[in-house]
């Protein structure tokens, strides 16, 4: 009799529902990693390469096809925090790494209150954010509130790269033109004049530019996500002399340690030999945000 096909490659490895069984536990334990980011993807090969941890990652399912990393893969939430410390608990988790999106603050206070609850260690890593450099005309806000308060006293075609699942905060901005890039389609309400390109980044410096003066932008409207690959707007912006208006990230829970980069995430984790790993540069986000 023929063997039954396994999975395609487009789908997650398992996380299995009941704990693993001693003899299939790794020596050095059990990473629960939160992830969504290519930072926790990086991790998640890091570690698989080169210390015996077991890998879990759990994405939030935002994304209909999102990059999966190696180790097993667990999809969607876990019913607030003590959720998320009874499956740490069950599951044998040693680490609890927050390599969530910048902007993901419930995820992060949920991880904090479970590490409280689990007494489970809790790292954050996150992507250093971006800081203004000569000739840059940038505007902060706290908020996507404050953001949609603002916008329209700094230009009527917003190149909006915050995240389809705020656009509801918009809607209510009928004179302003808006573009918006994202990897799925946005859902529920949105600004009443919307252009909408679907792609995945990272975009380079010229597609920027001419994405800008293609559809006549006069105001960047972003997030503070942080990283390299999602910069050239940035560059394109300033070039242009078009403002941008920036949306400060929230800050890391009270009492959790953070880190900037794979490799800082691998020495707290205190994995033999762990410098700065493969890919420890700082990429797009895939699970949450803007692009």
């Amino acid at each position: 009799m023929p063997a039954e096909p396994g999975p395609t490659a487009a789908e997650p490895a398992p996380a299995p529902d009941g704990p693993a069984p001693a003899s299939v536990r790794a020596p050095l334990g059990h990473v629960l990693l939160l992830g969504g980011t290519t930072e926790a993807r990086r991790l998640a090969e890091a570690l698989s390469r080169q210390v015996p941890y077991r890998v879990t990652t759990s994405l939030a399912g935002r994304v209909a096809a999102p990059v999966l990393p190696p180790g097993e893969v667990r999809i969607g939430g876990f019913g607030g925090p003590a959720g998320l410390a009874d499956w740490t608990a069950a599951h044998g988790v040693t680490h609890l790494i927050d390599a969530t999106h910048p902007f993901a603050e419930r995820m992060s206070f949920n991880a904090a209150a479970a590490s409280a609850l689990s007494g489970v260690p809790l790292l954050a890593l996150r992507r250093p954010g971006w800081t203004p450099g000569p000739g840059d005309d940038w505007s902060f806000t706290d908020s996507l509130a404050g953001a949609a308060a603002a916008l329209p006293s700094l230009g009527g075609r917003a190149f909006l790269t915050t995240g389809r699942t705020g656009l509801h905060t918009f809607a209510e901005l009928t004179d302003t033109w808006f573009l918006v890039r994202s990897v799925d389609p946005p859902a529920g309400a949105v600004p009443p004049r919307l252009e909408v390109l679907l792609a995945r980044g990272p975009f380079g410096l010229d597609e920027e530019r001419e994405l800008l003066a293609r559809h006549r932008i006069d105001v960047l409207v972003t997030k503070d996500s942080g990283g390299a690959a999602t910069a050239p707007k940035l560059t394109a912006a300033r070039e242009a002399g078009i403002p941008v208006l920036v949306v400060r990230r929230p800050p890391v829970p009270a009492g959790v340690a953070e880190v900037g980069s794979v490799g800082a995430a691998l020495r707290w984790l205190g994995t033999p030999g762990a410098g700065d790993a493969p890919g420890d540069g700082i990429e797009p986000s895939t699970d949450a945000g803007g692009s």
